[in-house]
């Protein structure tokens, strides 16, 4: 360890309790991004991070603004001849529902047995301020970064990064750089050494059926006229087969084993299926037949039903024929898959099965994301891999994200920039449901890990 090193470990030290503290201010912002009724708590978490960044000395700090929830920018640029970093992260939250479900509020952060509870603890306020903590640290201390950073958090992630394609249009310039480092991400277990490499794509359907102009009577009408939540129930099951295994033609159109696939990787984490199932309260049975469930988390595609309604459904009975049922649905993608052509797809399918008395339609949701991976052999991801080992003792397994991360194939696509994560949250941590939470260790480790990377990603030089 550096003498400059230990002098930013020694100020992480006399500033933890401010930091934490400072972070709890920060999650008690709902910042709920698919809720207009959030609106202000969305600005006041944009707000409250662009004055941080002006706070501890990043310069051009401004919003970005794409026509949606806007992002905060800032930069540091004075490392002569060390690359550019864009750090990432996003303020925006999942909605807290359902509110009955939570042990404290879910906006008001409580710390019981070494953990943060509330909404956004995990996903991804924590692991975000841990890496603005970090350029903190090293801008009181030394007065400069190690590396160039520019600092790019978005306010809608949870919302499939909607509008951040037109903010990297308009400030292409201003958020160039040479790899995009993610404070999203997780690791895979507590006391396990990982480094994520790739995620799953996503797009997301919504179905509208309607059978009537209105409710009917299920006694005077019940027989002739048909029943929307019924036919949306058998257009649904038509999209699996018996063993689970997606049944619409063309949806596995252009999927690719992802190049850097560490299969053995997965054998090596000895992975424990039964406490796996045991820990969420459910049962082996439903997966894919013939697939490893590591692969079946990570990398398989899968077709989902998020929500489903129609009809009564409050207290008592009321006898009638709905007239119009809905759903919500969701794909995540595997590499190779094309988001609009599976959109696509699915509609067709269910086109094609609709009765001829019934409206049946089908509607984008959200954007699509393509699949993402980074190069196995990425000198960035080795320089990540370096410092995992040096902070947890361990050379890190790479292991995949069954979610998506949005941002790492725009920032591909549309910057040229290969994205590696270096995110303190753990994959266990309720992440998008009641009780989400955040370990203490993990902020302790995160603001050790994030003072080393900065200089470890400043080494890293250009081959040739």
């Amino acid at each position: 360890m550096t003498n400059e090193v230990a002098a930013v470990d020694g100020w992480m030290a006399a500033n933890r309790a401010r930091l934490l503290d400072e972070l709890l201010g920060f999650i008690a912002k709902p910042s709920v991004s698919t809720d207009p009724a959030y609106a202000a708590g969305l600005a006041a978490a944009a707000d409250l991070l662009a004055a941080r960044l002006s706070r501890i000395g990043l310069n051009h700090v401004q919003l970005l603004d794409g026509g949606g929830h806007q992002a905060v920018y800032g930069a540091w640029t004075g490392a002569v001849g060390a690359p550019t970093i864009l750090v990432y992260g996003h303020y925006d939250v999942q909605p807290p529902a359902p509110l009955e479900a939570w042990d404290t509020p879910p906006f008001e952060p409580s710390i019981r047995d070494g953990r943060i509870y509330a909404r956004g603890a995990s996903d991804d306020k924590s692991p975000l301020w841990i890496a603005v903590s970090a350029l903190e640290a090293w801008l009181a201390v030394h007065g400069r970064l190690p590396v160039n950073v520019k600092v790019l958090l978005e306010g809608e992630e949870e919302v499939g990064s909607q509008t951040l394609p037109a903010i990297m249009a308009a400030h292409r310039d201003l958020l160039a750089a040479d790899v995009l480092v993610s404070a999203d991400g997780g690791r895979w277990r507590e006391g396990m050494a990982t480094v994520n490499t790739n995620s799953r794509g996503i797009v997301g359907l919504e179905v509208h059926v309607r059978t009537a102009g209105h409710d009917l009577h299920s006694g005077r009408y019940g027989g002739p006229v048909g029943n929307a939540p019924m036919v949306l129930a058998r257009l649904l099951a038509t999209l699996h087969d018996a063993h689970n295994r997606i049944a619409v033609a063309g949806f596995f159109t252009g999927l690719q084993r992802p190049s850097n696939a560490d299969y053995a990787g997965m054998a090596a984490l000895e992975f424990d299926a039964a406490a796996f199932y045991a820990d969420i309260g459910a049962r082996p049975g439903a997966m894919e037949p013939g697939v490893h469930l590591l692969e079946s988390l990570w990398l398989r595609p899968t077709l989902e039903v998020n929500g489903l309604w129609g009809g009564y459904t409050g207290a008592g009975g009321k006898t009638v024929i709905p007239a119009e049922a809905h759903a919500k649905i969701t794909c995540r993608l595997g590499p190779g898959q094309d988001p609009d052509h599976v959109a696509a797809a699915v509609t067709a399918h269910l086109a094609q099965r609709a009765p001829a008395w019934a409206d049946v339609a089908v509607e984008l949701a959200e954007v699509g994301t393509r699949a993402y991976a980074v190069p196995e052999d990425d000198r960035f991801l080795l320089a990540v891999e370096r410092v995992i080992e040096q902070v947890h003792g361990s050379k890190p397994v790479r292991v995949g994200i069954g979610g998506t991360l949005p941002i790492s194939a725009m920032a591909k696509e549309r910057l040229g920039l290969e994205t590696v994560t270096f995110s303190y949250a753990v994959a266990d941590e309720r992440i998008h449901a009641p009780n989400e939470f955040f370990r203490l260790s993990s902020f302790d480790d995160g603001l050790r890990a994030w003072t080393r990377l900065l200089p470890e990603l400043g080494a890293v030089r250009t081959p040739g």
